[in-house]
């Protein structure tokens, strides 16, 4: 046998058993009591907006798409996703300190306006994650709302 050959057939010996060692998934069947629209007021089309566009990262249930199951694919789709629990989590932001809160609404605001959420690499294949002016700006007047609302309770 070919030294390049043996390379190959390695390699494919190593994909074939890291497809055996799957990432925990992030799905969640209930509605946390923590979660963002429990406590407060979410209209029916920025929680759709948040769903397509924010939950499969900051929340904990994920729609994992096909190639989720393939290895190491899944396992970048799963530290994408605990780094963005880790900064904003839709699941339990009710359990957030009321500044805590008031930081994530201006972070949400402000992310949305500069455009760096969604992320372009979550876009390129959930382009119904897409938002459009509007969409942005309904995202972006919700937060800065809530975020006052929040302020003028303190």
């Amino acid at each position: 046998m070919r030294v390049a050959k043996k390379i190959l057939l390695g390699l494919l010996g190593v994909f074939i058993i890291i497809q055996f060692i799957q990432p925990a998934r992030n799905k969640s069947e209930d509605i946390s009591p923590t979660d963002l629209t429990r406590t407060f007021n979410v209209p029916q089309h920025v929680q759709s907006l948040l769903q397509s566009s924010c939950y499969d990262c900051h929340s904990n249930n994920t729609r994992y798409p096909w190639y989720s199951k393939i290895q190491p694919i899944g396992w970048i789709l799963a530290n994408h996703i605990r780094k963005g629990k880790a900064e904003l989590n839709f699941s339990d932001f009710s359990s957030y300190s009321k500044r805590r809160q008031i930081s994530k609404m201006n972070g949400i605001a402000n992310s949305v306006k500069d455009g760096s959420m969604p992320l372009s690499s979550y876009l390129v294949l959930h382009k119904e994650a897409g938002l459009s002016k509007d969409e942005k700006a309904l995202l972006i007047d919700w937060a800065i709302k809530t975020k006052d609302s929040l302020r003028s309770n303190n």
